[in-house]
Formats: structure tokens, C-alpha cells, sequence
């Protein structure tokens, strides 16, 4: 028999001979022709197939017989037979297949508790080594890991509340150098006739009530903070001239902050400083409310008492820290609650700009007085939308208690809050309304619930008396957090007109954050003598 090929490769001859006959020749032909499909196949294509099948069939078979001599039948699947002897192309991903598997382990016990008689790895090595030296099923090994985990969880949380508890008592706290600061400023005043004479001088008395001025008010009870705020305004304003500072302090601070300014002019800016005692309208019977909150035994327990009544580890770090920022002795001061009467301590004025004794000026701020507020009395920036969703997510809810029936009877949680620190105040508007009275209003409710209402500090009464009253202004004026956003961008910062370290960590303590720094102590007068005294040295 012979099988020929025709060069096309389309067809193939077979030829049958009988047995037979004569001479080597052939009897009998039996022709037989098989057509081959009309697809083209090249010789090359037929020779890779070769070689290809060559080398698979043998290997396979060789596979075949490994797995049935080590008698392990029960992996019949191919992807099974490729992971354990086949290529790197016929293996399944074991990386991926491995967390899989670990994943429902750890997802089973993640419901169950753990035992309070277990013995909970220490740390890392230690759970390997427990590991190494005990027979663990996956599911111990879960529980274990589980309660490792947890209980580093614990250990983290209590120290970083430790930690916020440690920055309360530093923010609350005076530094040396600032009270040393003061004493030695007070004790100039009584000795040195220039550190008493008048602020300002005789000649320019008329100035403070001149309306096409630009004044500005500040309560505060430190000098060095007041110092940076009043020197950043007029290093930072295209008109200084046109400046009029009025500086309210109390009557303890009252020698040393004169003496300063005395000491140390702005010329050709104004600064004018009073203390809460030289105010006539400021007496007990215009302000009953203020001396109702010092007298109120609850309100001082509060203040005072034991801070870390009312905390627990569930609390993240954040709410510890606005729970205690809500203790602040600082909150029921005099000083702190001065704003809400302005429109009584200024009669003569129309429009001032509040400014509070952690902010820096960094841009000129006379614009300030050509915004139209459009009948408002409040000019503030809003806090409930920006970039930073920290900072800049603030609502009523943030401050209010809508739990308490009184609170979402009245209010809206959702509605915007803005920011005290750098305001822009409509006196003559203000005076046409009700704000003082509803401020007092809601401070008493707050009383009789005993603290239920709000926790924090002045801005809350003052987010219900302004309502309806609060006129938006651009973001840019005003830029806050710089006292509790450690990640505060600096190209932002370097833009603002107005930096407000509201916050513990104060640009003058040790808890400050130092790449915020020295947006602050640019302004500080490290040469002077009575700062180089104190010790109050350049970071």
C-alpha cells in the first residue's frame, strides 16, 4: 500500500495492490482518493503542531502516571493538577486563594466574643512564638489574632486620649513666660510714668468715635497674643493711619497691657486700651445673666470640677477633645461673652471688625468696610462647606443638642454655622434688633437644663441670637483650625487675609503645631526687653 500527497496538501491517494503476479509489478489497482477540506495549512503551521504536541503528550502522560503512583486520585480537576505539577500558566493564584480562605476564617469568629479568662498576646513575637510552640487550628489562630488586635486597639485609644488630656491642661494653662510677661509689664506701670501715660494721647481722643475710621475690637486678657494681632494688622494694611484699635481687657490685666502699648506705639495706628471696670454700662444689673452663670453651682462644676467625668473610652480623640475644649475655664468669662455687647460699649460707632487674640493679619484688610451686608448685622464666614471636612463642616448639630425637645422644636439641624474670630459688625443695624435679649434668653434655658442645650462655650447662644442676621463673606478672609488641624494646607494659609488658631494648640505654646508657627512669631518682638527677660525665646 502507498499514500501520496498532493503538493497542495488538498487531497490524498491511497494505493492497494493484490498479492501476486509477476515481476515486482503490481496486479490489480485499487485507486482510492480522500479529499482533504480546501483550507490552506502551511507545512510550517503543520510542524509547530508537531513539535507542540511532541512535547505536551509525553509530559502529560508522565503527569498522569506521578498522580495515580502517589495515589492521590481524589485531585481530579485540571486546575488542581496544574497547581501542584503543571507550569506556572496552569497554577491557580495560591496568594489569592490563601487570603480567601484566611478571610472566612477571621469572618467566622468576628461575631463571637472573647473569652475574659484568655490570655491575650502581648505583642507580635509573642503571637508567633505561642503559634510556633501550640498545635492551632485556624479558627484558635483567629481568636487569637482577634484578641491581640483588639486589645492594642484599647491601649491605642487610651493613650491618645491621655494625650488630649495632657493638651487640655497645657491649653488651659498659663506659660511662664507670658505670666512673667505681665507681672514685669504691671510692675513698669507702677514705676514708670511712661508705661501710664494716656492711650491714645489727648490730641487724638476724638479719633475713637470717628466713623470714616477703621475700627477694630479685641477683648483679651494676653499681652503677647494681643501684641501679635495689633502689630500683623498694621504691618499688613495699606492705610495704617486709618487704624483705630480699642483693646478691652480685664481690670487684673489692665497695668500690664497699658503699659505695653504705652511702651510699645504703632503710630501712626491708634490703640486704645480699657479695662471691663472702666466701662460704666458694664455694671450687674445690664449684664444679670453673666453673673447668674458665675454663681451657678452646676455651671462651675462644670468649668472646674473633674474633667473626665462624662468621657469613656468608646469616645474617639476628637470627641474627648471637644468635650474637654467645652470644660474651658475661658467660657465663662466676662471677656469672652463681651461681643454680645458692642452696640452698647461703642454708641458712637457704626461698624467695627471683632477680632479674637489668636488670629494673625496677613492682608489688608479696609475692604472690609466697603461690604455690603445688605441690611444683616453679622458679616461671617460660614463653616458647613470647603476642603477641609474637618474644619469646614460645621452645622447647628455640631453645637446644639437635638435630642433636648426645646432645641428641635426651634431649630434646624442642618442649617449652616459660621465663625466667630474675625467679624465684621453692623452696630446701627444691630441696634434695631433683638440680639441681646435673645442671647440672654437662650444662657438662661441652657441654665435651667442644666448645661443640656449646649456644652460649648459662647458660639452656640450666639449661632440662635444671630439667625436671620448673618450676612455671608468669602472664605478667603478668614481661615480656620490652625489650632486642631495639624494638616491645615499652607499654600491656604499663605492666602488668607485672616489665620485663626482656634484650638488647644496655640502658635505660643509648647503644643503648637511647628510648621504653623511661624506665621505667628513673625509678628512677636523677640528683641525686646521685656520679652528677652521673660525668657520668651524664637523658636
Amino acid at each position: 500500500m502507498q499514500i501520496r500527497l498532493s503538493p497542495s496538501m488538498r487531497s490524498i491517494t491511497i494505493l492497494a495492490g493484490g498479492g501476486g503476479g509477476g515481476g515486482g509489478g503490481y496486479g490489480l489497482l485499487d485507486l482510492t482518493k480522500v479529499k482533504v477540506a480546501a483550507r490552506h495549512v502551511s507545512y510550517r503551521t503543520m510542524l509547530q503542531t508537531v513539535l507542540i504536541l511532541a512535547f505536551l503528550l509525553p509530559f502529560v502522560f508522565i503527569l498522569t502516571a506521578v498522580v495515580t503512583l502517589e495515589g492521590v486520585n481524589s485531585c481530579s480537576s485540571f486546575d488542581c493538577l496544574g497547581r501542584r505539577f503543571g507550569p506556572s500558566f496552569l497554577r491557580g493564584d495560591e496568594s489569592t486563594r490563601l487570603v480567601r480562605n484566611l478571610y472566612k476564617v477571621l469572618d467566622q469568629v468576628n461575631a463571637e466574643r472573647i473569652p475574659d479568662d484568655m490570655k491575650v498576646p502581648s505583642s507580635f513575637q509573642e503571637f508567633l512564638s505561642e503559634i510556633k510552640n501550640g498545635e492551632f487550628d485556624a479558627k484558635t489562630f483567629a481568636i487569637s489574632l482577634k484578641a491581640m488586635m483588639e486589645n492594642m486597639d484599647k491601649e491605642i485609644k487610651k493613650a491618645k486620649l491621655s494625650e488630649q488630656l495632657h493638651k487640655h491642661f497645657a491649653a488651659t494653662s498659663i506659660p511662664k513666660g507670658i505670666h512673667c510677661l505681665s507681672l514685669r509689664l504691671t510692675d513698669e506701670y507702677s514705676s514708670n510714668a511712661h508705661a501710664r501715660k494716656q492711650l491714645p494721647a489727648p490730641e487724638l481722643l476724638p479719633f475713637l468715635s470717628d466713623n470714616s475710621l477703621h475700627h477694630f475690637v479685641l477683648a483679651s486678657d494676653n499681652i503677647l497674643a494681643t501684641s501679635v494681632v495689633v502689630t500683623s494688622a498694621v504691618r499688613s494694611s495699606l492705610h495704617p493711619e486709618k487704624i483705630v484699635f480699642h483693646v478691652i481687657t480685664d481690670k487684673k490685666t489692665y497695668p500690664g497691657m497699658h503699659s505695653w502699648f504705652a511702651l510699645n506705639p504703632l503710630s501712626p495706628a491708634i490703640v486704645e486700651v480699657k479695662g471691663v471696670h472702666q466701662f460704666d454700662w458694664l455694671t450687674r444689673e445690664n449684664v444679670p445673666v453673666l453673673e447668674a452663670i458665675e454663681n451657678n453651682h452646676g455651671v462651675r462644676n462644670h468649668y472646674h470640677g473633674n474633667h473626665l467625668m462624662g468621657t469613656n473610652l468608646s469616645d474617639s480623640p476628637r470627641v474627648f477633645a471637644s468635650k474637654l475644649q467645652a470644660r474651658s475655664p475661658k467660657y465663662i468669662s466676662l471677656l469672652n461673652h463681651l461681643r454680645i455687647y458692642l452696640p452698647e460699649l461703642f454708641p458712637y460707632l457704626n461698624k467695627v471688625v471683632f477680632l479674637d487674640d489668636d488670629v494673625v493679619i496677613q492682608r489688608d484688610l479696609s475692604p472690609l468696610w466697603e461690604i455690603d451686608l445688605f441690611g444683616k448685622v453679622n458679616g461671617a464666614v460660614e463653616t458647613c462647606k470647603g476642603e477641609d471636612k474637618w474644619v469646614m463642616s460645621k452645622r447647628l448639630k455640631t453645637y446644639l443638642n437635638f435630642s433636648h425637645p426645646l432645641i428641635a422644636k426651634n431649630f434646624d439641624a442642618d442649617e449652616c454655622a459660621w465663625a466667630y474670630g474675625m467679624n465684621i459688625f453692623d452696630l446701627n443695624a444691630w441696634r434695631k434688633t433683638n440680639i441681646r435679649d435673645t442671647y440672654h434668653h437662650w444662657i438662661k434655658e441652657n441654665l435651667k437644663s442644666n448645661l443640656s442645650l449646649w456644652k460649648l462655650g459662647t458660639l452656640p447662644p450666639a449661632l440662635i441670637a444671630f439667625r436671620g442676621n448673618v450676612h455671608p463673606i468669602d472664605p478667603s478672609w478668614h481661615m480656620l483650625g490652625l489650632g486642631y488641624q495639624e494638616k491645615t494646607d499652607l499654600d491656604s494659609v499663605r492666602k488668607a487675609a485672616v489665620i485663626h488658631y482656634n484650638g488647644q494648640c496655640k502658635p505660643w505654646l509648647e503644643i503648637g503645631y511647628k510648621h504653623l508657627q511661624p506665621f505667628w512669631t513673625k509678628f512677636v518682638n523677640y528683641s525686646n526687653e521685656f520679652i528677652r527677660n521673660c525668657h520668651i525665646l524664637e523658636p
